[in-house]
């Protein structure tokens, strides 16, 4: 599955995206966002989670979410408006 990150959650990770083996216990997005602090300590910004917004395969979605049919989960910090 391919993750991309975006603005400061590219920053703090350190590359733009990647293909990842997810354990077969991550079922929603929620669960993905507990899994990644576990990878090292780039990814220590997803203990961040409640401010983090996602898009399954370029849509919106909530935390709650199932990532069954996925193949793409974008993460990226709320947006302002301006």
């Amino acid at each position: 599955m391919k993750l991309i990150y975006f603005a400061w959650v590219r920053e703090q990770v350190g590359i733009d995206e990647e293909n990842v083996d997810l354990p077969a216990t991550i079922k929603t997005i929620a669960d993905l966002l507990a899994w990644l602090p576990e990878r090292g300590d780039n990814y220590a910004i997803f203990e961040q989670a409640h401010a983090l917004r996602a898009a399954i395969n370029q849509e919106h979605v909530d935390h709650d979410t199932l990532i069954t049919d996925a193949q793409e989960i974008a993460i990226f910090p709320p947006m302002t408006g301006g």
